[in-house]
């Protein structure tokens, strides 16, 4: 019995010994924290390719640095070629032309892609003015506003297919006025700018960037991508009146259209000439300003299209006009654009000619102008240009030009008018 007593004594002290020494490694591993240890050479060879990466770094920024200062004297020293304008006699001023359309003084677009509206709107107003005797200002940024918009929606359900652009095409505006009416500029100005000029650079690229996201990403919810369009629109342009007053009596824009203007927009009709069209039948004007794609522009001969110019402007009738304002002849300095005889001579000017600088691109859709008057200098036929862009306002007559009947023939490639002087020519068409 003693000896077991003392075996179990034995073994309950080996027992404690052992639970005693796990005890002891339990202490002795414990966690804690202590400061990073860098290695003293990898330090090294980070710092020095550090170094290296700044270096490389400030070496690229003065590079960049050059050429940016090369590129902007580059700009600055840009130079484009001319014509000297010696020995060309010119009409005296917008006055000395012996036809001349009743038409508003010109106004500036600024830093806008919207000579189609400035220059339709003015149309119209000559027109008002022609039917009915009123004088009304009418507001081209209303027009323009709506345009937005359209764009947005037709890119938003061509799912990014569609042009999305500042400019448009004279038809556009009786389109938008058909759906959402017009106002008169004092019912709505178009602009929240302090200085009161037009500027659409930044609220464009707004609108640009945000249906190029929408179009990365594949979102096409019209409802909301049309609200987010109308929102940049509203905050640089301010929010179109659904109500106004004008002479005493409270209009919505469909009714002004109607009960004051009293314009029937089905009257006017648009005119090409191009030989990728058959002559007397319509077809699309292949322009991105198209973006309707619209295919009901009237393709005529040259002979045809020159002639109708002349006979609207000189039986009381102005028309808007559209085409290339980018050649050696064009100038605004000289308020005046012809066609130079180093380019080709005005006698070889035919549809060919014409053609051919259409199909290699040196006759472009670049700006619409409304033409307002006529008379003849020295054997040649002149027209008096309403012009909004700012090259008009270079010269003594500001906001006109005056366009000699070389430019006209080789250079501008559509026209839009009411269609009562051009009906011998609608006639040929089936």
């Amino acid at each position: 019995m003693r000896k077991k007593i003392l075996t179990i004594l034995t073994i309950s002290f080996l027992m404690l010994g052992i639970s005693a020494t796990a005890n002891a490694k339990v202490k002795r591993q414990r966690a804690y924290y202590t400061k990073r240890y860098v290695d003293p050479v990898i330090k090294e060879m980070i710092d020095r390719d550090k170094k290296l990466l700044e270096q490389e770094r400030k070496k690229t920024e003065e590079i960049d640095k050059k050429y940016r200062e090369l590129e902007k004297k580059k700009r600055e020293n840009r130079k484009v070629l001319r014509f000297s304008f010696e020995g060309i006699v010119k009409p005296a001023s917008p006055q000395a032309f012996k036809y001349r359309v009743w038409h508003f003084p010109p106004v500036a677009q600024y830093l806008t892609g919207t000579c189609w509206d400035f220059s339709t709107t003015s149309f119209f107003e000559s027109e008002v003015y022609r039917l009915t005797g009123q004088k009304i200002k009418l507001s081209e940024m209303y027009t323009a506003y709506w345009e937005y918009v359209e764009k947005a929606r037709r890119y938003v359900r061509e799912r990014g297919h569609s042009f999305f652009g500042q400019g448009s095409e004279s038809d556009a505006v009786p389109r938008i006025w058909r759906k959402y009416g017009i106002v008169p500029a004092s019912a709505y100005r178009g602009v929240t700018a302090k200085d009161g000029r037009y500027d659409h650079y930044i609220m464009f690229r707004r609108m640009k960037e945000f249906l190029q996201y929408c179009r990365q990403k594949n979102f096409w919810d019209e409802k909301i991508i049309i609200r987010h369009i109308r929102s940049i629109l509203d905050k640089y342009m301010g929010r179109p009146p659904e109500k106004f007053v004008f002479r005493g009596k409270e209009y919505t824009p469909k009714q002004f259209l109607k009960d004051v203007l009293k314009l029937n927009l089905d009257d006017y009709v648009g005119f090409m000439s191009t030989l990728s069209v058959p002559f007397y039948t319509k077809g699309l004007f292949d322009v991105p300003d198209n973006w309707r794609r619209a295919r009901d522009y009237h393709n005529v001969p040259l002979k045809d299209f020159y002639w109708i110019i002349k006979n609207a402007i000189t039986h009381g009738y102005s028309l808007v006009i559209g085409g290339d304002v980018s050649e050696p002849g064009y100038n605004g300095f000289e308020d005046a654009a012809v066609i130079p005889d180093f380019d080709i001579p005005p006698r070889m000017i035919n549809q060919s000619a014409r053609e051919f600088r259409i199909y290699n691109k040196t006759t472009t859709d670049d700006h619409g102008i409304h033409l307002v008057g006529y008379t003849r200098v020295k054997g040649w036929d002149w027209f008096l240009i309403k012009d909004s862009a700012r090259g008009s306002r270079w010269g003594k007559f500001k906001g006109y030009y005056f366009y000699r009947e070389d430019y006209v023939k080789l250079k501008m490639l559509t026209i839009f008018l009411h269609k009562d002087p051009a009906r011998s020519v609608l006639e040929k068409f089936k």
